[in-house]
């Protein structure tokens, strides 16, 4: 249908962009409520429709206002052109580091390598991001340590690890769904129960100023709409691609804030499983958080500018980016992992053959942090037997033997040097 502008618009001399303010107006009384572009859309004059998009974006942005809950917070898919050029431009290169990345995952023999140890760097820099600090030596010590000598910011930690593999298993049973969301952040947050949020009150206010920067919405109902949106975008938008989902799915949880905590980690585990759901990965090993706490400020400014600008296009290239680094960086680490495990088996092999095994030395990647216990459970030697191999793997170079309270535990030193920093390099034996 092509809209013809009525003689006495004409006559009045009515420009192009005041008739579609006009329009724009006219829908929102006839209708009262806010704006629905979709009322709109049948227009075709390519002189009018160019400003009822502009003066649309307009009124979609003022709408917001952070004190006031959002429950006008638009459902998915966005309204605009999200595919834009610079947009799939960084799709495109970000795609290719990803799948770089889920090969060389798959290159690695034993899987449990990866699956020990790159969720618990994930888990230490996504807990940061809340201000919930810890080390990820730490972490791997406490893998090995009675419950009651951990402290409360490794433990909280440690349970975004164990959402993390409770959210991938449950990918067996069931596709990404808000079910999911409310299993991840039981795990996070237990022993507390998180059901969707029907508390009023909430609001996200700045660490700087104390200033309500962000009120999401509010009523259970409202809250389960939004998610059931949500989970139908994820599933149902196959013209996108699964990263450009990914990240305005990321963007729209994190303003429906359905939980009364744990939000912010549980947006990020859901990250991860969006992309084992759409087969970009095979294993939850994108180490994502990484980059977001190197960009924290820019995270949050860019969440906030979709929000208050209907900005996609920055915060979509920001997540883009921030894949493909942290899987090139991944790919990097995963790659210094494999020689390290090369060059210890020919170490061991040369210097104590009559210890080596194949399981021993896998047992060594999958905890860094090792007691004479493990080698008991995995079956490799009894108690006198185990306790000799591992002193001997310590009089070698190969681990060291530290004392942390009553426990004696084995670190293997080149594989935590690793682990901790950027660096890829090892010292050779």
């Amino acid at each position: 249908m092509t809209f013809r502008q009525p003689e006495n618009l004409i006559k009045l001399n009515i420009t192009p962009a005041k008739t579609a303010f006009l329009l724009v107006f006219f829908v929102m009384f006839k209708n009262r409520h806010f704006l629905n572009i979709s009322a709109l859309i049948c227009l075709r004059d390519k002189h009018i429709l160019p400003h009822i998009f502009k003066f649309s974006d307009f009124l979609n942005m003022t709408q917001w206002q952070a004190h006031i809950p959002y429950n006008d917070l638009p459902h998915l898919p966005p309204q605009q052109d999200i595919e834009t050029k610079n947009i799939l431009k960084h799709c495109i290169t970000a795609r290719a580091a990803l799948a770089q990345l889920k090969q060389a995952a798959e290159l690695i023999p034993n899987q449990s390598m990866l699956i020990n140890t790159l969720p618990i760097m994930e888990a230490r820099a996504s807990s940061e991001i809340e201000n919930i600090v810890t080390t990820t030596d730490k972490l791997f010590q406490s893998l090995q340590l009675d419950n009651d000598n951990i402290d409360p910011a490794t433990k909280e930690a440690l349970q975004y690890r164990n959402a993390l593999f409770q959210g991938f298993q449950s990918l067996a049973r069931l596709p990404l769904c808000t079910q999911t969301a409310v299993l991840v952040c039981n795990a996070i947050k237990q022993p507390h129960e998180m059901t969707i949020r029907q508390t009023t009150g909430t609001a996200l206010k700045s660490g700087t100023t104390g200033k309500t920067i962000y009120t999401p919405p509010e009523s259970e109902s409202v809250i389960r709409d939004k998610l059931a949106n949500w989970e139908k975008f994820i599933h149902e938008s196959d013209d996108l691609d699964p990263l450009i989902i990914m990240a305005i799915a990321h963007y729209q949880f994190e303003a429906i804030h359905p939980f009364t905590d744990g939000n912010g980690r549980t947006g990020r585990i859901l990250n991860s499983l969006l992309l084992i759901d759409k087969g970009l990965l095979s294993l939850p090993i994108l180490y994502l958080s990484r980059y977001i706490i190197e960009n924290k400020a820019d995270y949050y400014h860019l969440l906030l500018r979709v929000t208050s600008e209907q900005d996609w296009e920055s915060w979509i290239i920001y997540i883009l980016k921030g894949v493909q680094e942290t899987a090139d960086w991944t790919v990097n680490k995963i790659n210094a992992i494999r020689q390290l495990f090369e060059q210890t088996r020919q170490y061991v092999q040369q210097h104590a053959p009559h210890i080596y095994t194949h399981e021993l030395l896998n047992l060594l990647f999958e905890q860094p942090y090792t007691r004479i216990a493990n080698l008991e459970s995995a079956g490799i030697a009894k108690r006198q037997t185990a306790s000799k191999y591992l002193k001997e793997l310590n009089d070698l170079g190969v681990l060291n033997e530290v004392q942390i309270g009553r426990d004696k535990l084995f670190i293997n030193p080149r594989l935590m040097n690793l682990l901790r920093g950027n660096e890829n390099e090892f010292t050779p034996f």
